[in-house]
């Protein structure tokens, strides 16, 4: 069996930097950041208070209020931006093809606003208080389950869970099922909302998240800075919509670009720390070029994982070192979580949709707040801001706990 092209014809996200893909693409190529105080619960007595969260979004936009109701603020997150991703795609969903088109989705931690709300209640008023839709609510698959039932896809439905990999794996997991001929389109990406009172608690108690910079948010995210000091907590979603290219052809369909490869690999090492000499970071990037016959010194750009953590930024180079060699200098190289805080589960889709971006607009953006170049991140992370390159290639990683890695490689679409 031959295998099959893959092309992305859909794209949407819901970021600190706006509702939709339109808002969240300019406010990176301007260089704002989303990072502020937070504002969905008192931080008084918290070492950190700034997050990046998610203005004014309204889930009863995209959904029945009586059903967004029923589902925690991650799986709205996710109902919502699928939503937008079919809008945007223009695929329509019949009996001959729904069950040719699946949904896997990436969650890090699931419903960590509704295990809080009804532990509340149940110390408060007892068990009588717990509603029937409390497990229903918080369980992580219920992401691709809603979205599923809203638009119809009757194919393989899942989530993949492996902390801030989650996304990056599932939209591997979703190319696959195209490639093998299993499926016509597929519905990946990531959602995450864990900025609660327990989240911000656990991440901090961990020396994981940022302290330093409460007085100026937006400085506080700085990946490969010499002055950082921890991630940022983000929110939001970031979903593509992959398609078979016989598929998108057969519709006319917009191509943003071509998805060519998929690569994953383990520490083998620690709990949360990777591995320093970033070997194991390398091993998934060097797969997913495997993977799509194409040779280091061909890749332009990438979309690092960088999460403005001394242990991930000094062994990310490294990584990417090993694999370029002395082509590492030329890549450029951006970290989008500087202006969006690490959205976990769901940085990979997030990330991923601006790496399409990157590549239909030429324009590699930026890396906000990196003023002092940590010595051992001497490679070129885009400083200076975005810039016009025209990349072929973009290659997109992120890393979780547990020692987990995985890579795509996304390419300019080429008839």
């Amino acid at each position: 069996m031959s295998r099959k092209r893959v092309v992305v014809t859909g794209i949407a996200a819901i970021t600190p930097l706006g509702l939709d893909v339109k808002n969240t693409w300019e406010g990176i190529l301007a260089g704002k950041s989303g990072i502020k105080k937070i504002t969905s619960f008192d931080t008084t007595g918290f070492d950190t208070d700034i997050a990046g969260e998610i203005p004014d979004f309204n889930p009863d936009t995209y959904i029945p209020a009586k059903q967004s109701k029923r589902m925690d603020r991650f799986t709205q997150f996710s109902v919502c931006a699928a939503m937008q991703l079919m809008e945007n795609s223009g695929y329509k969903v019949t009996d001959e093809n729904a069950d040719r088109l699946g949904v896997i989705i990436g969650v890090g931690l699931g419903g960590l606003n509704t295990i809080e709300m009804f532990h509340s209640k149940l110390l408060e008023a007892g068990p009588s208080r717990i509603s029937p839709f409390y497990i229903p609510m918080l369980i992580s698959n219920m992401s691709p389950g809603q979205i599923a039932i809203m638009v119809g896809a009757k194919g393989p439905n899942y989530v993949l869970t492996s902390a801030c990999a989650s996304a990056t794996h599932s939209i591997g997991a979703a190319y696959t099922e195209i490639v093998m001929g299993r499926c016509d389109a597929m519905i990946t990406g990531g959602a995450e909302s864990t900025i609660t009172p327990m989240g911000i608690s656990g991440f901090t108690s961990m020396k994981a998240l940022c302290t330093k910079y409460n007085d100026t948010p937006e400085k506080a995210s700085r990946p490969f800075d010499a002055e950082r000091g921890g991630f940022v907590m983000g929110e939001g979603a970031g979903l593509l919509l992959l398609e078979s290219l016989e598929s998108a052809l057969a519709r006319n369909a917009h191509i943003y670009a071509e998805v060519v490869g998929f690569g994953a690999s383990d520490d083998a090492n620690h709990m949360v720390a990777p591995l320093e000499s970033g070997a194991g970071m390398a091993l998934s990037m060097k797969r997913a070029l495997e993977d799509a016959n194409v040779a280091p010194h061909e890749i332009d750009s990438i979309n690092a994982h960088g999460t403005s953590t001394h242990a991930n930024d000094e062994a990310e180079t490294k990584a990417i070192k090993q694999v370029f060699g002395e082509h590492a200098k030329d890549i450029a190289i951006c970290s989008n979580k500087s202006q969006l805080g690490h959205l976990l589960g769901a940085a990979g889709g997030v990330e991923s949709v601006i790496s399409v971006l990157t590549l239909e607009s030429g324009t590699v953006p930026g890396t906000l707040n990196l003023e002092n170049p940590d010595p051992m991140c001497d490679l070129n992370y885009m400083a200076h801001g975005p810039k016009k390159l025209d990349p072929k290639y973009v290659l997109c990683s992120n890393f979780g706990f547990g020692g987990t890695n995985a890579s795509m490689l996304y390419k300019r679409y080429e008839a």
